[in-house]
């Protein structure tokens, strides 16, 4: 059964009765005074019992109208300093902030940035782990999650601001391409050693970027497999295998000659940095403003 007093209803009663007049509280409430009018005499009508005497000169409270009065404004008041301080608590940026970033490129691109917006915001309580877990990583009651992704994002319920791009490209060390050769088409990683992730980016497959602007996926032969950016690099150095780097990690082995970059007219697939949070209607300001913060940091 539907309750016959509501939030709406008393504050337009409780108008009425404090400016004495229904085009009073309908200024008040910038509403019709028909609409006003009709409130009260629903409200009436279904407590049946009349709260407000009217006349064309001048209006009086019943005892019934003056029991709701007394009873509801406190009840009221405290409902809008409720309303006010939930409000305030969504805007404020303090207390906890939850936060996870992957391990390895997290530190690197956003340890500083992290730190400044906690600096500038001394009232926050801030929290940050690093791992590569990507989406499973809000399940720990996180308020943001930081993830790496290549090529195309899987569909998923939370809401993803993408951060920033970083461009890959494909190496190997001398001793690879001497012993193999200089490939000339993407297909041949299909036979190729190459090094891919245990479980970050899903695996063995690699992506590409064609001229259209479509991706490509080939499933290479991951001979070895690693969890770390850095330890592809260093097995990439050592001969292991073809790898897909960063372009900005592996360009000084690229300089000094321990790696040789390796082009195709298609491209491989960037590293992309989302934000990743679960309701975008219900984002505290605090972690607005931290994505914010990120996404303006990470663009120059």
């Amino acid at each position: 059964m539907r309750p016959v007093l509501d939030f709406n209803t008393l504050k337009i009663f409780i108008a009425v009765v404090e400016r004495d007049s229904f085009v009073g509280a309908s200024k008040a409430l910038e509403m019709p005074t028909s609409n006003v009018s009709r409130c009260i005499s629903q409200l009436e009508d279904k407590l049946n019992l009349q709260l407000i005497e009217r006349s064309t000169r001048h209006m009086k409270l019943t005892q019934a109208g003056h029991l709701l009065y007394t009873r509801a404004k406190p009840l009221l008041e405290a409902l809008e300093q409720t309303e006010t301080e939930l409000t305030l608590r969504q805007m404020q940026f303090k207390g906890p902030l939850r936060i996870c970033i992957p391990n390895e490129i997290g530190p690197v691109l956003l340890g500083s940035v992290v730190a400044d917006f906690a600096c500038q915001h001394p009232d926050l309580e801030m929290s940050c782990v690093t791992n590569l877990s990507g989406y499973e990583s809000l399940r720990d009651d996180l308020d943001l999650a930081v993830i790496v992704s290549r090529g195309k994002m899987d569909d998923s319920d939370y809401i993803a601001r993408h951060l920033v791009t970083i461009p890959c490209t494909i190496v190997a060390a001398p001793s690879v391409i001497q012993r193999y050769g200089t490939p000339s088409r993407i297909q041949q990683f299909e036979e190729l050693p190459c090094i891919t992730t245990v479980n970050a980016l899903k695996g063995a497959p690699w992506q590409f970027v064609n001229k259209k602007g479509g991706f490509e996926t080939i499933k290479v032969n991951g001979r070895y497999r690693v969890n770390s950016g850095e330890m592809a690099g260093r097995a990439a150095i050592s001969g292991v295998g073809f790898a897909i780097l960063s372009k900005q990690a592996c360009q000084p082995y690229i300089d000094d000659g321990r790696l040789i970059e390796i082009e195709f007219e298609q491209s491989a697939a960037p590293l992309q940095l989302f934000a990743l949070y679960s309701d975008r209607r219900y984002l505290p300001a605090k972690t607005r403003a931290l994505i914010d913060f990120m996404h303006q940091r990470l663009s120059h």
